[in-house]
């Protein structure tokens, strides 16, 4: 049997579950009383519950389904979770219990970052060494630019420009910010984005479009920009009434997308006269299930 490790950020399970989940964040430092209680503002503000739990439990279920469709009983899918349980660890635990012999490592992320792929991957490193695990690993770095993942964000640009009724509108793509310092470092995070975007407009023959960054951490340190309420409100000044959110370095509705674009950003863009939409998430839909279905095929091929 081939194991198939899902990994992801995880969230709090709730608003009382949020001082651990931030402290596990933060490498052991708990938060200070502020930046705890803007967290549970935002939580609070979502409705007191992020949904990513839940859409990455759907997501693993319907994954398995696929995988298995045609190749009946030869897939196993685990979880592994950066900051809840099951964390990474576990997951790799749990498939040298089941006697996995080959496994294939995948996370809910397309682009590579050595601060966010890059340590998935390094805590699975870590757990095999622990571990001694013996079987064959296969640890999937990006899929930025598999052709599945491109065309259905254009299918979901297409459908989500509808609302605007034919005028025009301009496209941002956005993720989440990272460090100014990785640039330095060679990271290829910001230009494996631009090339899902320039994937996507090609595809699309998309004449107007731009990229911004969101969810910008709070630390001292300077962050990648410019920030999407910026650029929302460079792009008025511009001309440009109608825009249109693509949150292409994300898969899942979670914090960043529900609270940073859905209300904060949407605020903003209302108090402008801006006419702002989003592209819907993958969340656990097929489109995400046929793109990671694949990728684990391709990796194993």
């Amino acid at each position: 049997m081939i194991g198939v490790l899902l990994m992801a950020y995880g969230a709090a399970s709730d608003i009382d579950d949020l001082s651990r989940y931030y402290t596990h964040i933060r490498h052991g430092r708990p938060p200070s009383p502020e930046q705890l209680e803007n967290l549970v503002a935002r939580y609070q503000a979502i409705g007191g519950h992020s949904p990513l739990l839940e859409i990455t439990q759907a997501a693993a279920k319907a994954l398995s389904h696929r995988l298995n469709r045609t190749h009946a009983g030869t897939y196993k899918v685990y979880l592994g979770f950066k900051h809840v349980a099951p964390y990474i660890g576990e997951g790799v635990e749990a498939m040298l219990q089941d006697g996995i012999t080959e496994a294939v490592g995948i996370v809910l992320a397309p682009h590579y970052s050595r601060l966010s792929v890059g340590d998935y991957l390094r805590e699975v490193d870590s757990a095999r060494t622990r571990l001694q695990a013996r079987f064959v690993w296969h640890g999937i770095k990006n899929w930025h630019r598999e052709p599945l993942f491109i065309e259905a964000l254009a299918r979901r640009i297409t459908k989500a420009r509808e609302r605007f009724f034919g005028d025009p509108s301009i496209v941002i793509f956005s993720a989440h910010s990272l460090p100014q310092s990785i640039l330095q470092e060679g990271d290829p995070y910001p230009q494996q984005l631009r090339e899902t975007a320039e994937d996507v407009a090609q595809y699309l023959a998309l004449s107007s479009y731009t990229f911004s960054w969101q969810s910008a951490g709070r630390t001292p340190e300077p962050w990648m920009g410019p920030d999407i309420l910026e650029k929302i409100s460079g792009l008025l000044s511009e001309g440009w009434v109608n825009q249109l959110v693509c949150p292409v370095g994300f898969v899942s509705d979670h914090l960043e997308i529900l609270y940073d674009l859905d209300l904060e950003a949407a605020r903003h863009a209302k108090k402008l006269g801006v006419h702002l939409e989003r592209t819907e998430l993958f969340n656990a839909d097929p489109d995400l299930t046929d793109i990671l279905a694949d990728v684990v095929f391709g990796a194993l091929s």
